[in-house]
């Protein structure tokens, strides 16, 4: 199957995508490999339910809200391209200068977008801030009924006070920046196989 999929991937393709995300030519087409393999309905898009057959995200807390990064607002499916432009925020920082395009803006897998797809899901409304509401939300997400509303109540307030530097009762994404500025986002947010 693997080199059937390669061969439905055109060379220009190959290297467009190669510009846009970083990744090598040899991970593209084990990419393409594997699109081609979720693609249950063999139509060149994925569904929100070719992915929650990805066992890894099936059973991450966090699943929806990652699947649901692949799809652009109002959309159902996701072409190649599309999974590729999301799986690149999870590429290794390190290699960034030698692909860096100085056409193009900011490469994918910055540590300044690494934390934008980051702050998006924790962002569910997509009003670029984060509640205490959607901060709560996604801290149950993570941790089920493992603690009790009131712990996670507090937990919530704890962050968005020690967070929110203007006062709004959220947290803008500056605001979330400057919380991470000391995480290692490299490696918290890079999957090494891919590299």
């Amino acid at each position: 199957m693997g080199s059937r999929a390669s061969s439905l991937l055109r060379e220009e393709d190959i290297e467009e995508i190669k510009k846009e995300t970083g990744f090598s030519h040899s991970q593209i087409t084990r990419l393409y490999s594997r699109f081609h393999s979720l693609d249950k309905g063999e139509n060149g898009a994925l569904s929100r339910e070719d992915f929650q057959r990805i066992p890894e995200l099936a059973i991450n807390p966090l699943g929806d809200r990652i699947i649901n990064a692949f799809f652009p607002e109002g959309e159902d499916q996701v072409n190649f391209r599309g999974f590729m432009r999301t799986l690149a925020h999870f590429r290794p920082v390190e290699d960034n200068e030698k692909n860096k395009d100085p056409n193009s803006g900011e490469p994918l897998n910055s540590r300044n977008n690494k934390l934008l797809f980051a702050f998006r899901l924790y962002d569910l409304d997509r009003d670029d801030k984060i509640s205490r509401d959607e901060l709560l939300q996604v801290l149950r997400m993570m941790v089920g009924v493992n603690i009790s509303d009131e712990q996670l109540g507090s937990i919530a307030d704890r962050t968005i006070q020690e967070a929110d530097t203007n006062g709004d009762m959220s947290i803008s994404f500056s605001e979330f920046i400057k919380v991470l500025e000391k995480v290692d986002v490299e490696q918290k947010m890079s999957i090494r196989f891919l590299h």
